[in-house]
């Protein structure tokens, strides 16, 4: 758990810190003769969030193939590869390879492991372990920023990312701690989780298991995400931007990032623990909750004159982003069951790639042609409440799906007991008619 907790801290830590690194790279590569600079930056973190949700599909088959511990340290060594050749680019277009491929790719061979192996060691209180754990990424939002700014001011770009590599060597000797469950342990744990099978929807020999998305309220639930997710990276990348450019007499302006990984390390222990009481997947309408103030926090952003106001905004948003990611998965538990939940972990974060690539280059782009980030914050909150009102369907679609099951399972069983029954009058008659005609 411990281990795993690493992981979320120095994968999610460094790219919710990105906003600081964003500042420092446009003063790095920045020219006044670039009029889309920010545009051309935003790319780089952007990239790297995206590309770690778009490899987990592929992380979930060697998951499946190798097991946890292999595939956590060998990404951990190629994020740690991507992030030191980072520091020895001369220019912004390097960065999309280095930083926002190779490193991202490692870290997302790293992460995925992480949400898979809580699953197979705990299960009555999996929200609460899933809380601890990501609260992992929560706690370095905190003290990263502070870190950052010292290395920053100090030692520049180059040398921040190098300390930064620090973090990633650590994480390969985290991955040595995934050890995997004999067998007959899986088995028993397989067993707790009844409502889908493999033997029903995954066979084992299959790579990419799409059979999982014939369950309606996952699929629901893999469409709903994504299209709440295309504003929700936007105030990582762009917040202290924004903050610089709005509030430039304010002191301690990593403040506001920070404030987003106190709130959202407490929404995940506080909503993590709340989840065990939530049974199955009705833990869905929390991530509505989280999504309705998600993106009505992001709409007031733009609407803050003081910095307090800005610094409250940011306090509920990370409340309620962490109600979000530390139930994420138990409702894939809850939804598909144990045997599949690698890969529906793997396929719902490779689809979320879409919209977390694209948002922040996009808000980028609205602010260098319109000089400010109001309107792309207000636009940023439009998709959570979208995705949040899809959301809502899902458990109505999936106690449907139980009661259609719950009736099939029921007309097999009475179906099973008349062919008994029946084979038994048969018996019956035939020892009466051969007592007769002994009889006779």
């Amino acid at each position: 758990m411990l281990a795993a907790m690493w992981c979320n801290g120095s994968v999610f830590g460094i790219q919710n810190a990105c906003g600081l690194l964003f500042v420092s790279m446009l003063e790095t590569f920045g020219s006044e003769d670039d009029d889309k600079m920010i545009f051309k930056t935003a790319w780089v973190s952007s990239l790297s969030m995206g590309m770690i949700f778009l490899c987990c599909p592929i992380v979930s088959v060697f998951t499946d193939i190798i097991g946890c511990r292999k595939t956590a340290v060998i990404g951990a060594a190629v994020g740690f590869i991507g992030l030191m050749s980072s520091s020895f680019v001369s220019s912004i277009e390097p960065l999309y390879l280095t930083y926002g491929i190779i490193f991202a790719c490692g870290c997302s061979f790293a992460y995925q492991p992480s949400l898979v192996i809580l699953g197979h060691y705990f299960k009555k209180r999996l929200g609460l372990v899933n809380g601890i754990v990501t609260a992992g990424s929560s706690l370095f939002t905190i003290l990263l920023p502070l870190l950052l700014k010292v290395l920053i001011e100090d030692l520049g770009l180059f040398n921040t990312l190098r300390v930064l590599c620090i973090f990633m060597f650590v994480l390969i000797l985290a991955g040595f701690t995934y050890r995997p469950l004999d067998s007959s342990d899986k088995d028993k744990q397989s067993n707790r989780f009844s409502l889908f099978s493999r033997k029903k929807f995954s066979p084992q020999k299959k790579i990419f298991n799409f059979a999982i998305f014939k369950v309606t309220a996952y699929a629901v639930w893999a469409v709903g995400i994504p299209l709440a997710l295309f504003g929700y990276f936007v105030p990582y990348v762009h917040l202290m931007k924004h903050v610089n450019e709005t509030f430039q007499e304010a002191k301690n302006k990593e403040v506001a990032l920070m404030s987003i990984g106190i709130t959202s390390g407490v929404g995940r222990l506080l909503f993590g623990r709340i989840a065990d009481y939530v049974p199955g997947v009705k833990k869905v309408y929390l991530q509505v909750l989280s999504f309705f103030f998600i993106g009505l926090m992001s709409m007031m952003i733009p609407l803050c004159r003081f910095f307090g106001a800005l610094i409250a905004v940011c306090l509920i948003m990370g409340l309620f982003d962490g109600c979000f990611i530390s139930i994420m998965a138990p409702i894939a538990f809850a939804l598909v069951g144990a045997q599949d939940v690698s890969q529906a972990i793997g396929f719902l974060l490779g689809l979320m790639s879409i919209p977390m690539t694209v948002g922040p280059p996009v808000a980028g782009l609205l602010r260098d042609k319109l000089g400010s980030y109001n309107v792309a914050f207000y636009l940023a909150g439009v998709p959570p409440l979208i995705g949040g009102a899809i959301l809502c369907f899902i458990p109505w679609i999936h106690s449907r799906k139980q009661r259609e099951i719950q009736k099939a399972t029921g007309g097999e069983k009475m179906e099973k007991m008349l062919g008994n029954e029946n084979s038994l009058v048969s018996s019956s008659s035939e020892i009466f008619k051969k007592d007769s005609d002994s009889v006779i």
